[in-house]
């Protein structure tokens, strides 16, 4: 049993660090339940609103527009806190959402998706700065993995969400979900969250393990330096160019695995509800593997940044296995494949992020990560217009075949360009 201290008659709790991660793994999970729900909703949308490929390609990469203003979202929460922040953001993202329920026509759905995108990018950076600020460095891969394994449940919520949406009412009855989920997260994020120093619940144990656990070249600066000093970091562009490179698969996971599934698998929606979403419980697991391959490899005198290094390699190793996923006949393997994909992805993807919070001080963390998460979704936007420009004419598997070797230039990049810190 676990015994509360008290102070002026306030129970102190003793993991208000795991309770504040668990809260934002909900977030994370209504963020990518909101963005997962067109993808799988595609098929029906498309067919009742007489969208193309292309259109559709251009509705996805609204998204991705709006989303590459991480930056702005980032540098906006180191500047004004995650707790008002991060409550707007989520505020306005559940807002839009609902608004895809009311949609028609493939402007309409364009016009609200690079909206979404501009507030959901928020996530990412919002996730980092929990992480750097409420964690001492020796737990913060872990943390990170937790928080990702938000970003995976959401995709996997979203086929079931989206078939018992149609097959009760419509495809837009899961947006309205979606956003109503979002909405009520709000309250108890108000409720619940304010920064180490000023939690009502922290014990003063809790608090010391934080502030002891910092890196003393992260934590001893005094200012916050210009912008245009952090833009000319060596480190911020190489995780910039690996992220880059890896979030392809994701795109192709989120946006375009359920058409892919529906033309050239022939799925139904009942397969599709079945089996769509077993690619991202896979990345889940991914989420996990990052940081305990991480957390191996230093119990065994291998540095922290090497670590993260060798854990996104093995993730890129095992990505090479999506080269297969169109050659294969048999669409359980097909599935398999899938899975791999997005296991590896997770494991590579959570590493690199999570290296933001070993490279900067907590007051641009939020900010690097923004700076990284857009060239994360330009990599997107550039695939996903390219998929959709050429898919009917080449097919889908040269687009396999692509994502199953960017990730091997990424590694290369991360061993042969980060800097460690001094």
């Amino acid at each position: 049993m676990i015994t509360l201290p008290w102070r002026g008659g306030v129970a102190r709790f003793p993991y208000v660090r795991w309770t504040i991660i668990a809260l934002f793994v909900v977030a994370m999970v209504i963020n990518y339940l909101a963005r997962s729900v067109l993808g799988v909703a595609a098929p029906a949308i498309m067919a009742e609103q007489a969208i193309s490929s292309e259109q559709y390609s251009w509705i996805t990469g609204a998204f991705q527009l709006g989303i590459m203003f991480q930056p702005v979202a980032g540098y906006l929460l180191d500047v004004i806190g995650l707790k008002i922040g991060f409550t707007l953001f989520v505020a306005l993202w559940s807002l839009i959402t609902i608004g895809h329920g009311l949609a028609s026509g493939w402007m309409g759905f364009a016009g609200l998706r690079g909206a979404l995108g501009l507030v959901e990018g928020s996530a990412q950076p919002a996730g980092m700065k929990v992480v750097a600020e409420w964690f001492p460095a020796r737990e913060r891969g872990v943390a990170g993995g937790i928080y990702q394994i938000g970003a995976s449940f959401g995709a996997v919520f979203a086929p079931p969400l989206v078939a018992w949406a149609i097959l009760y009412d419509s495809w837009r009855a899961a947006f309205f979900v979606a956003g109503g989920l979002g909405l009520a997260w709000v309250l108890l994020w108000l409720l619940w969250y304010a920064p180490p120093a000023r939690h009502r619940l922290i014990s003063a144990q809790e608090r010391h393990l934080i502030a002891e656990g910092q890196e003393v070249a992260l934590a001893s600066r005094r200012r916050r330096p210009p912008l245009g000093e952090l833009l000319r970091r060596r480190n911020l562009w190489t995780i910039a160019a690996a992220r880059f490179l890896a979030d392809p698969v994701w795109g192709m996971l989120s946006l375009w695995m359920p058409l892919y599934l529906v033309q050239v698998r022939h799925f139904d929606l009942r397969q599709i509800a079945l089996f769509a979403w077993l690619p991202f419980l896979a990345a889940d697991l991914g989420c996990l593997f990052g940081p305990a391959v991480v957390a191996w490899l230093q119990r065994r005198g291998i540095g922290l940044i090497d670590a993260r290094r060798w854990a996104f390699t093995l993730g890129a190793v095992l990505m090479t296995g999506m080269i297969f996923v169109g050659t294969v006949t048999s669409p359980v393997v097909a599935i398999a494949l899938l899975c791999l994909g997005g296991f590896a992805h997770q494991t590579l993807s959570v590493t690199v992020i999570t290296m933001v919070s070993d490279l900067f001080p907590q007051d641009q963390v939020a900010t690097a990560t923004g700076i990284s998460g857009t060239a994360a979704n330009l990599g997107v936007l550039l695939f996903t217009l390219g998929l959709g420009s050429l898919v009917d004419q080449v097919g889908y598997q040269p687009f396999f075949i692509l994502l199953g070797l960017l990730d091997l230039a990424g590694a290369v990049l991360l061993w042969t360009n980060i800097r460690k810190p001094t």
